[in-house]
């Protein structure tokens, strides 16, 4: 089985990929990673925050193949008093805060909703999708992974750890992601310096972050190796494989 794992940003793939196959792209910003686990590829790529990294990082994925299976995994905000940084989720369901669309992972009688937007979502805007959809975290590219997972009719499995809770004081990061979803980090850095009443957040998040992913890579391995037979059927799904 070729299963992806597609992530935005390297820090969230570094604890899980230590020790894994670097693959060279030819992409600016797109990384990739290999591991043979028995008869399993696991291929883990990033490109970027937003939707459109979130597909070039799912192409790379499929350079060699397509994939039978995809996690999407990685960092995500709260959108409730209820969330705290590092806790761990599996959606069942994803929401395109765009579109509308919502896509059904599993059947659960307490559902767990994951809101994919197109930007960063402030404290206002994380509220507004908590009332709205009845959100639970914040992303900016799991609902793009999932319609990628439906269109080729494979089971999709969404992992998240979250960072930040709602009433973080952070900064408006969306002026400092380029066009290729990148943090433009000198700059926001430079930005940040000059405004202290940021800085106990920040490194709140930072913490949060690179703790998280360690929880993340600890958590997927457990699944990829114990559990993905008996889930990707049962829990983890799309909608569109047949019963």
């Amino acid at each position: 089985m070729r299963i992806g794992i597609i992530a935005a940003l390297p820090g969230e793939l570094k604890p899980l990929v230590k020790g894994w196959k670097r693959v060279p792209t030819r992409q600016q910003f797109v990384s990739k990673w290999t591991e043979e686990a028995g008869c399993d590829r696991w291929i883990a790529a990033c490109a970027g925050m937003g939707a459109e990294a979130a597909t070039r990082a799912f192409a790379q994925a499929e350079t060699d193949g397509p994939v039978d299976m995809v996690l999407s995994i990685g960092w995500a905000g709260a959108l409730s008093d209820e969330g705290t940084p590092g806790e761990f989720h599996i959606p069942n369901i994803v929401v395109n805060a765009q579109t509308g669309e919502r896509f059904i992972l599993a059947e659960r009688e307490k559902p767990v909703v994951l809101v994919t937007t197109a930007q960063v979502a402030n404290e206002a805007e994380k509220r507004r999708l908590a009332e709205t959809y009845g959100g639970m975290l914040v992303d900016m590219e799991s609902a793009t992974i999932a319609r990628l997972a439906q269109m080729r009719g494979i089971p999709v499995c969404c992992m998240k750890i979250t960072t930040d809770d709602v009433t973080a004081r952070l900064p408006n990061l969306n002026p400092f992601i380029n066009a290729m979803g990148q943090m433009k980090m000198a700059r926001l850095i430079g930005h940040v310096l000059l405004r202290p009443g940021y800085w106990p957040a920040l490194i709140r998040l930072g913490r949060a972050s690179a703790s998280g992913a360690n929880y993340l890579a600890s958590a997927i391995l457990h699944f990829l190796i114990h559990d993905k037979q008996r889930n990707v059927y049962e829990i983890n799904r799309t909608g569109a494989i047949p019963d």
